[in-house]
């Protein structure tokens, strides 16, 4: 019967671990050199100072507690496909699913700089 009850406790242990992981890597799911671009492009923007280091830094980490960073990717997607123009981009200048990708960015950009700047 202890047997059961130890394997019982490990198994919720493992369980909640598991758990944990899965919150821990949707909550850290931005690589590495996307964040050190995010940085890099923040500081060259707002001053290459230890202070706009720490205020950029928070600023991809806000943004990457609000979107996923697949959906963080599409939408910078969209806006370098609005910066090469021409009649083939035409679509990422007005379609809806591009204009929704772009506002939750954008949105998610806000929120940073309120907590951050």
């Amino acid at each position: 019967m202890r047997w059961g009850i130890r394997q019982l406790v490990l198994a919720v242990v493992f369980s909640g671990m598991a758990q944990a992981q899965s919150v821990s890597e949707k909550l850290n799911d931005y690589p590495t050199a996307a964040r050190a671009d995010y940085v890099f492009a923040c500081m060259v923007t707002n001053g290459q100072t230890r202070e706009m280091l720490d205020r950029c830094a928070c600023s991809i980490d806000e943004i990457a507690a609000i979107l996923p960073y697949e959906q963080y990717l599409e939408a910078e997607t969209v806006l370098s496909m609005r910066r090469v123009g021409g009649e083939r981009m035409a679509f990422f200048q007005s379609a809806a699913m591009a204009e929704n990708l772009v506002a939750d960015l954008r949105r998610a950009q806000a929120e940073a700089e309120i907590v951050c700047f």
